[in-house]
C-alpha cells in the first residue's frame, strides 16, 4: 500500500502559535487592546506614522480633517433627496460610498487604541457637525420651526 504508511508527502499548515511568533517578532509586539498615549504607533499602514514626531501630528491632522470631511459630506447637498434621474441617483451612490470609505477609514484608525487619534477624530467629527450639521453657522430665519429636529438623511 504506497502512501499509507502514515507520512505525508504534504508540508502540514503552520499552527496559529508560530503565525504570532513570527508576527511578534517582525513588528516588535503585539498590538495594543487598550488605550495608550503617545507617539509611537501604527495606524492605518505598517510603519505609519511611526516614531518621527512630525508623522504622527500629520497623522493626528489627516484623521482630523477626515473626520470632518465625513460630517461635510454627510450633510452636503448631494446626498438629499431630489427629483428621480439614473445620473442623480449614481452620484447620491458614489458620494454614499466615499463617505462610507471614509467613515471605515476613521474606525479603522480609532481602533489603534492611541489616545491622541481618538481623540483627533472625535474632534474633528465635532467641528465638522459644528459647522455642517448645527444651529451655530447656519441663518434659520423667524419662519422656520427651532422645535423641529434637523435630519440630514
Amino acid at each position: 500500500m504506497n502512501g499509507m504508511s502514515g507520512s505525508s508527502s504534504k508540508a502540514s499548515a503552520p499552527s496559529p502559535s508560530a503565525f504570532f511568533r513570527h508576527h511578534r517578532r517582525h513588528h516588535g509586539g503585539m498590538m495594543h487592546m487598550t488605550f495608550f498615549w503617545g507617539k509611537n504607533t501604527e495606524v492605518l499602514f505598517d510603519g505609519w506614522p511611526g516614531t518621527n514626531l512630525t508623522m504622527y501630528w500629520v497623522c493626528l491632522a489627516t484623521i482630523f480633517v477626515f473626520s470632518a470631511l465625513s460630517e461635510w459630506i454627510s450633510r452636503c447637498g448631494v446626498m438629499k433627496a431630489g427629483p428621480a434621474s439614473f445620473g442623480g441617483g449614481t452620484l447620491q451612490t458614489v458620494v454614499y460610498t466615499v463617505r462610507a470609505g471614509l467613515s471605515y477609514l476613521i474606525m479603522l484608525a480609532v481602533m489603534s487604541f492611541n489616545g491622541g487619534v481618538f481623540l483627533a477624530a472625535m474632534a474633528g467629527f465635532g467641528l465638522g457637525f459644528m459647522i455642517f450639521g448645527s444651529r451655530a453657522f447656519k441663518d434659520t430665519g423667524s419662519d422656520h420651526n427651532h422645535t423641529e429636529a434637523q435630519s440630514h438623511c
